[in-house]
């Protein structure tokens, strides 16, 4: 969604999307309007290849088969995983060459599809691997991780065999921005190589570190090789791009961390549509200095469901308030993310059974738990704000988070927050919310506890937090900023092409900005001419203006 606003918020400018899809769910969802500044978009699978029938003579076998063993030879021969980031090794040069020269090589034959799932790169990459001087875990593979490796390696390569990289293509931009690390940003890595467009790569989730947290069942070769691809694409990427915006400190330490240079970083936060906020916001009765309403507490949770939330913290934590204060309740409203997030919701809704007896005034009563689970869509539940506006305070509970979407949302409708310290969260939050330790029930309940009984300081925490959002995290700061950064990139660009349009439109920051004024600047150059010259009385320059739109 930051992209959509993004493209529809800069309409001084043009912009070309070029789109990878995920999956089939994905592509069948279908297609959303775009505004009239965006003049084309291009599409393709990364979750899938078709043959592309090209057929490589001999040359081109060779050709193939020299840069794929080149690749697999700097996979072999690289760091180990984790190894802190130095000066720029042997193994990246290699790296770089070889997957340019696989790109060149695609772009010559028409695709590399067939190739990379031939035979011919799985003896390359054995061979790599038993190679002397490769690593050791490298030599322990077996057929069967290799099999493993090349099929990652095909599928993270076919942004390779597209044919983007013309020059009415990608050759024909000023610049191009990548919303993501990794295999997303090979196009304008490319684009960058081919016809030297800048590149600017944000990331709000550095690619590379979650790369390290999957694949647990691996063996440890192909977790190694794996590691060592992606970590030097990554160098390749932070070494070829102008600019990389984290979009927060959490994500901006771990690309230095990756190699980053920090001459080329800047933090961008994302930017949030505040609107839809702005009723609960503005309208809250506590803000006005007015009493507040009569009725029970709530606590409200909102997210996807899964382990990495951290619920059973959170409910154990509720346990512990309901003892402090005996009619507060807890709303937890959203979906399982997955297979394993619907396990965990199971495990949850059993843990609140059992830890919260259903009440009931009297034998003939039915009685209802305080812990409701929830999704969004349901009633009283239409729309986000609309679960905040019931909400006494948000709580977040995660052991792991990047960039606390929901915490802004809860910031946007004024409501103080308790949070647990992971990720950007103390980034986001500043001084405007409650940070506890993850995984610590009782500091969690403590801190629940200390703001359901002063409602003064919840007043002023979600003001502060309200203003905090509206000034850092907004739709127009975010946009600002990146128009600020596409003008310093073009600017620092050398000029490319001839023309930009017609015969004769200059290029943008072809020529000084000094040469619009009057004066000693736009005059002609003096240089020596013969004394029969200066005896001349017609002038032998004419005075030149240039312009620039």
């Amino acid at each position: 969604m930051w992209c959509d606003r993004l493209v529809r918020g800069l309409d001084i400018h043009e912009f070309d999307v070029y789109a990878f899809s995920t999956g089939q769910a994905q592509e069948d969802a279908g297609w959303v309007e775009l505004p009239p500044q965006v003049a084309r978009v291009r599409t393709a699978p990364l979750w899938t290849a078709e043959e592309d029938g090209v057929v490589h003579g001999r040359r081109a076998r060779r050709r193939f088969t020299e840069h794929y063993g080149d690749l697999a030879a700097a996979l072999c021969a690289a760091a180990e995983p984790g190894t802190a980031a130095g000066p720029r090794t042997a193994e990246a040069d290699r790296f770089a060459t070889a997957l340019h020269g696989l790109a060149e090589l695609a772009r010559d034959e028409g695709g590399l599809v067939a190739a990379l799932r031939s035979e011919r790169a799985v003896r390359a990459l054995e061979r790599a691997c038993r190679a002397p001087g490769a690593r050791r875990t490298a030599r322990d593979a077996r057929v069967a991780d290799l099999l493993t490796v090349a099929d990652h390696l095909e599928r993270a390569l076919r942004p390779l065999s597209l044919d983007w990289y013309e020059e009415d293509g990608l050759g024909a931009v000023d610049l191009c921005h990548a919303a993501s690390g990794g295999v997303t940003a090979l196009p304008g890595l490319l684009a960058h190589h081919f016809f030297g467009v800048p590149l600017l790569v944000t990331e709000y989730g550095v690619r590379l570190r979650t790369h390290y947290l999957t694949r647990p069942d691996a063996s440890p070769p192909v977790r190694s090789l794996l590691a060592a691809f992606h970590g030097l694409l990554t160098a390749e990427t932070y070494r070829a791009a102008s600019f990389l915006v984290p979009g927060n400190v959490h994500a901006r330490r771990w690309q230095e961390r990756c190699g980053a240079d920090r001459a080329k970083l800047r933090t961008i936060h994302p930017g949030m549509d505040a609107a839809p906020f702005a009723r609960v916001g503005e309208d809250t009765g506590e803000f006005r200095g007015e009493p507040e309403q009569p009725g029970p507490h709530t606590l409200v949770w909102i997210g996807r469901v899964e382990p990495a939330k951290d619920l059973v913290s959170l409910l154990h934590a509720f346990a512990e308030v309901r003892a402090a204060e005996p009619g507060t309740r807890l709303r937890i409203v959203g979906r399982a993310s997955g297979p394993e997030g619907e396990a965990y919701l199971g495990h949850c809704r059993a843990l609140a059974a059992q830890l919260f007896p259903d009440e009931a005034d009297g034998p003939h009563a039915v009685g209802q738990n305080p812990v409701s689970f929830e999704q969004l869509g349901g009633p009283g539940a239409e729309t986000t704000a609309d679960v905040h506006a019931g909400a006494t305070v948000t709580v977040l509970s995660s052991v792991v988070e990047g960039f606390p979407a929901g915490l802004i949302e809860a910031m946007f409708c004024g409501r103080a927050t308790v949070s647990t310290d992971v990720g950007a969260v103390v980034e986001v939050i500043g001084g405007t919310g409650l940070v506890v330790p993850p995984r610590n029930p009782r500091a969690l309940a403590e801190a629940c506890v200390s703001l359901l009984r002063d409602p003064e300081r919840r007043a002023r925490l979600g003001a502060a937090a309200r203003a905090r959002a509206l000034e850092l995290f907004s739709v127009e700061q975010n946009v600002t900023a990146f128009h600020g950064l596409y003008l310093e990139t073009v600017a620092r660009t050398p000029v490319r092409r001839p023309v930009l349009g017609g015969a004769g439109d200059p290029l943008p920051f072809a020529a000084p900005a000094e040469a619009h004024v009057p004066g000693h600047w736009t005059e002609p150059t003096p240089r020596a001419v013969p004394a029969w010259a200066a005896e001349t009385p017609e002038p032998l320059m004419e005075p030149v203006t240039e312009t620039v739109r």
